[in-house]
């Protein structure tokens, strides 16, 4: 998979996405992950990227221009019409269904707004779809970008060891993930629960599922009705 981001901050997500299991699927190949200067493609002399929105109102809105040039010099490298994302509040909330759809997609761009935004003709020219990663309202897109650019990577051939580090975990299945422990097996007097000291493989996995209902009923009551409706 190929991501590409528009940023004011290109240095602000390679320092996320050149650590730890990001760092090393791009390393390795399992992900290509561009980051543009969105500033490198204006035509004004100081570099300025933003304006003072028509109609009055505080702060600024990004300019179209700059981020179509961008997004035509994304194109251009690639040689392929990417799937575009604008990262806003007003989008609607990933989740890990449609993660799993995107991550089927072979070429991603994502823009990254600031300030007050950006100007509403390149979201209708260019953007395919609007994503939040919740119903509040970050400094800019840049964080948001990073989490998709996680949620999408971790799913992806080679870059976790196996398929199962990510289906046993919260929302893959619907429902959120059984509790977990490690060494050791007793700890300030409190005591891992037996069965998963049992090695019997069918037992723990019944403890798991009760348990990640359990917790789901308790913590997300919405989630365990869908999924009792599904079932």
């Amino acid at each position: 998979m190929r991501i590409d981001v528009a940023t004011l901050f290109p240095e602000m997500c390679e320092a996320v996405l050149s650590e730890s299991i990001l760092g090393r699927a791009r390393k390795k190949g399992c992900l290509d992950v561009n980051c543009w200067n969105i500033r490198d493609y204006t035509l004004d002399k100081h570099r300025r990227v933003d304006d003072v929105p028509y109609g009055g109102g505080r702060g600024m809105v990004m300019q179209a221009d700059p981020i179509y040039r961008c997004y035509e010099a994304v194109c251009a490298q690639a040689q392929s019409v990417p799937h575009r994302i604008y990262m806003s509040p007003k989008g609607a909330v990933l989740t890990q269904q449609r993660a799993l759809e995107l991550a089927m997609m072979p070429h991603i761009f994502l823009l990254c707004g600031h300030y007050e935004g950006v100007d509403q003709r390149i979201l209708d020219t260019v953007i395919d779809e609007e994503i939040s990663i919740g119903d509040y309202v970050l400094t800019g897109g840049e964080l948001p970008a990073l989490v998709l650019i996680d949620t999408l990577a971790r799913m992806l051939p080679g870059v976790l060891p196996e398929n199962l580090c990510f289906e046993e975990e919260s929302h893959f299945n619907g429902l959120l993930e059984y509790p977990q422990y490690t060494r050791p097996a007793v700890w300030h007097d409190q005591e891992v629960p037996p069965v998963l000291l049992t090695g019997h493989h069918k037992n723990i996995a019944e403890w798991r599922l009760e348990q990640s209902l359990a917790v789901t009923r308790e913590n997300r009551p919405d989630l365990y009705s869908r999924y009792l409706d599904k079932k």
